[in-house]
């Protein structure tokens, strides 16, 4: 069902439906006393009401249903036209037990109406009412509409089929390529290492000036191997992995404690209920700050600061290290990956040196869950 504002084709439909009752009911040679013009505003507003039969079906049905048997009460033989309209609505909306109740209420209520106007017996009055609301047409709008829903219905299971299956072939390929990183560069790598650091190591030991060369390739080996790691981690994060996520923030920070930073945790305001797309993207920004500061901000200390606002979860991480004002700054794939991340949930991330020196990253998150 529609919520947005009534368009070009709902007016048309409307004041299609509206014009066309209109013109029926004054081709019936009324004297324009009361009773007509009530009649002729009862057909008018049957009308206009289809212009909201999207965001509204089931009060649309009832105010076209009500402005039928007012104006047939008026003594207006028009047909149901606008009921019909609502009746299609409000089926393709998924109202069915309610419009079956009001469709029953209608064919009860039309040659009691007719009866009323005064201008029928009742044999003429029930005649009357089964032209106004011929029920194969008010057959064919319901089963319209539900068919329309149906197949409404149907398009939308496909497209979460679709989107299940490239989702599913997406995890598949990525944990093919891990496999593949993992059999091809993880043993050549570790050979690399391992004899950089023994070539290193035997220098050494016989008091030989070690070459400049073997120490930057025994630094590369450990920083590919480390690098290889993260990357093989990350391939493999799937939905059957652990989740890791706010509650888990502390132990990143007393890992980089461990690992000789001076960390601090700061949590302000109190916890709402986080969606856990937000729960997760929070854990890897601070993994991922707290990763590149050990790598290469060269800081003493960093602080890690939480903060829970109504509407909002903010999240921040700022270190002492080397990055100065003005200092050009090039994303690597951590950078970029936390703003994909961000971005897809809707917020705002901000990475850039700080004014007194060193690193800030900063980012606000949406926490409402109807976002």
């Amino acid at each position: 069902m529609s919520t947005g504002r009534p368009g070009v084709t709902d007016w048309a439909i409307a004041v299609g439906v509206a014009a066309t009752l209109l013109v029926t009911g004054l081709s019936g040679g009324h004297s324009g006393t009361y009773l007509d013009l009530l009649g002729h505003a009862l057909l008018l507003a049957g009308g206009l009401a289809l212009v909201v039969r999207r965001r509204a079906p089931v009060p649309v049905l009832a105010v076209t249903g009500l402005c039928a048997v007012g104006y047939q009460a008026a003594g207006f033989d028009v047909p149901a036209i606008a009921y019909l309209f609502a009746v299609y609505a409000a089926v393709r909306a998924g109202h069915r037990t309610v419009t079956v109740v009001a469709s029953v209420t209608m064919l009860a209520a039309l040659p009691l109406a007719a009866l009323a106007s005064g201008l029928h017996d009742t044999g003429e009055a029930f005649a009357q009412a089964r032209g106004a609301l011929e029920l194969a047409w008010l057959i064919a709008a319901g089963a319209a509409g539900e068919a329309l829903r149906q197949a409404e219905r149907r398009a939308d299971e496909a497209e979460r089929t679709r989107e299940e299956t490239a989702r599913r072939r997406a995890d598949e390929e990525r944990l093919h390529i891990a496999r593949e990183l993992h059999d091809s560069l993880t043993h050549q790598i570790s050979i690399i290492k391992v004899q950089a650091e023994v070539a290193v190591h035997v220098a050494r030991k016989r008091g030989e000036q070690v070459p400049e060369a073997l120490l930057v390739i025994q630094e590369a080996g450990r920083e590919a191997t480390r690098e290889l790691r993260a990357t093989l981690e990350a391939l493999r994060d799937d939905d059957t992995a652990p989740p890791r996520g706010l509650d888990h923030v502390a132990e990143l920070v007393e890992r980089a404690r461990t690992n000789g930073l001076d960390a601090t945790l700061t949590i302000e305001g109190q916890r709402p209920d986080v969606p856990a797309a937000v729960d997760r993207t929070v854990y890897r920004i601070v993994q991922e700050s707290l990763t590149n500061i050990a790598r290469h901000a060269a800081a003493a200390t960093a602080s890690v600061r939480i903060d829970y606002r109504p509407d909002t979860l903010e999240v921040r991480v700022d270190d002492d290290g080397k990055a100065t004002p003005g200092a050009a700054l090039v994303p690597g794939v951590g950078l970029l990956g936390m703003r994909e991340r961000v971005t897809a949930l809707g917020g705002r991330l901000r990475a850039a040196p700080r004014g007194e020196g060193g690193f800030t990253v900063q980012a606000e998150l949406p926490v409402d869950r109807t976002s």
